[in-house]
């Protein structure tokens, strides 16, 4: 794995030394890389953000977060259980293929099917019908008025262009299993893939017959995953990328002192926390044989008490975080500022530990991605080192999140970290995909560790069709109070957005951590 990570560096870095130097070329460096070009392969802010380029949704962001017509010029609730979306007419595939309204009903249709990491945003659809071809209708189950955010990552596809590549349905990346759309791309965005070598580059060209404005001046984007932190850093002081996110925290300082680098930082709707497997009767990775010790609400307590939120926002975070008591954060509609978090006491941890049954502890495996969240491998060994403390021996098991992400949404997992960003930048879509209890239809498409308790189902559904925002944001209080109290899960913090960028760009940073290439400008 270490030889394949230090290849991959070294790739990137000979294709960023073969880049011609070019006024309107963009270089771009993140840890990571989207896993695949299919927009309803996998349910990942990083992988939206790269497909979001290509492909549009019905609904888009403008750049305060508020909602923008995209794919749709207009929608009007006709019906409580009805949504009205007029299509915009002119817009064409980058095929040359007119986009209409069976290209929406096949797109939502696509969400559903077994492969897609979408169901949670359709998943209360009972029909999506054909107006006529530039006006669609959708019927939900019950009334949802957030049906328009939650449409926002929800990208639209040719279906001829999937017809005639055999690219019917997303492949599950659980499974490892890949088709045309993992590979190539036929949106209606604003830029156009050319070349897509996975790990190593993906480059973008600009779709001069996108029906809207492009108000950069980038004419080729040039998209490299460099893992390696320093070489990351590296690479912007030299000159050899405009823009690289993230910036680790202890760099900060660094790239604002660069005479060509600045660092461009604002707040994150993601909450990172941490899951357990509550539902096996014996975990997969544990020395615990013939139980669940997660199953004890007293287990999940002392975990929760056992970890130094605030050594973790000091030592590890360098201060760029905020540690969180709920699964959601601030700016999140139905975010509560006076939620209290459970105080950080090892004797109380201890206390627990002993009347659950395990006084010396118990050893298990904690999953933990290295290149997906700020710090997150080193998060992780602060967490294993504190839950040392009440006899509790990690295994951690930290990897890229190309194999990570497909082994923990398989729930091959019995602790991990996950992160979370609200696309609706609504605490129901967490309730939703975090907390419902899993079903078929995908809810609780990301509770992997398959926490569940009905009553939380029910608010849930009542927060998605009530209309009253008083009520709404109560329910959504009850709902987070109940979650609270099983403590389903561990909420640990919102991290803070640092993107490294050169003096002479100019970009938009989203609070989703979503970037746009086409509010991206070079200046010479």
């Amino acid at each position: 794995m270490k030889f394949r990570r230090k290849a991959a560096v070294a790739a990137a870095t000979l294709a960023m030394a073969g880049l011609a130097a070019h006024a309107q070329t963009i270089r771009i460096a993140n840890q990571g890389d989207a896993l695949s070009m299919d927009p309803h392969s996998f349910d990942e802010t990083l992988q939206l953000s790269v497909t979001g380029n290509l492909y549009e949704p019905l609904v888009g962001r403008n750049k305060d977060m508020s909602l923008a017509p995209m794919l749709a010029t207009r929608w009007k609730q006709t019906a409580p259980t009805v949504w009205r979306f007029d299509l915009r007419r002119g817009v064409q595939f980058h095929d040359g293929t007119p986009f209409t309204a069976a290209d929406v009903v096949f797109s939502l249709a696509r969400t559903q099917v077994e492969g897609s990491d979408m169901k949670t945003y359709s998943n209360e659809f009972k029909e999506v019908r054909k107006i006529d071809d530039y006006t669609v209708e959708i019927e939900t189950k019950a009334p949802f008025p957030i049906l328009p955010d939650a449409l926002t990552r929800v990208y639209v596809m040719s279906r001829k262009w999937c017809e005639a590549n055999q690219a019917l349905g997303p492949v599950d990346r659980r499974k490892g299993i890949e088709n045309a759309a993992s590979f190539r791309a036929n949106g209606t965005g604003p830029f156009r893939l050319r070349e897509r070598q996975p790990s190593v580059r993906t480059v973008f060209t600009r779709n001069g017959s996108y029906w809207g404005q492009i108000e950069g001046n980038a004419s080729e984007v040039v998209y490299l995953p460099i893992g390696n932190e320093a070489t990351r850093v590296a690479a912007l002081l030299s000159g050899q990328v405009d823009v690289m996110e993230p910036v680790p925290v202890q760099d900060i300082e660094r790239v604002n002192r660069g005479a060509d680098t600045r660092v461009v930082t604002g707040p994150e709707l993601r909450t990172l926390f941490l899951g357990m497997d509550q539902k096996r009767d014996e975990l997969l990775y544990a020395d615990v044989k013939g139980k669940n010790p997660f199953k004890d609400r007293r287990v999940r307590q002392a975990f929760y008490q056992a970890i130094d939120i605030e050594g973790i926002k000091r030592s590890v975070m360098r201060g760029a975080s905020n540690p969180s008591a709920l699964m959601v954060g601030p700016g999140v509609n139905g975010f509560q500022p006076d939620a209290k978090r459970l105080p950080y006491d090892v004797e109380a941890a201890k206390k627990l530990m002993l009347e659950a049954g395990y006084p010396n502890g118990f050893e298990v495996a904690m999953n933990c991605p290295n290149d997906r969240y700020v710090n997150d491998s080193r998060i992780c060994q602060t967490v294993a080192a504190n839950l040392a403390r009440i006899h509790v021996r990690i295994k951690l098991q930290a990897e890229t999140k190309g194999s990570y992400f497909p082994k923990i949404l398989r729930r091959d997992t019995s602790f991990y970290l996950l992160g979370w960003t609200p696309p609706t930048s609504d605490a129901h879509n967490a309730l939703n995909a975090l907390m419902h209890c899993p079903d078929e239809a995908g809810s609780g498409q990301y509770n992997l560790g398959a926490y569940c308790n009905p009553k939380l189902d029910e608010l849930t559904l009542r927060i998605q069709s009530e209309n009253d925002k008083t009520r709404r944001n109560a329910l959504i209080r009850e709902a987070f109070e109940l979650h609270a109290a099983d403590i389903g899960h561990l909420p640990l913090h919102q991290q803070v957005l640092a993107w490294g960028v050169k003096r002479n760009v100019q970009l938009v940073q989203m609070a989703d951590n979503t970037m746009q290439f086409k509010w991206m400008r070079i200046n010479p």
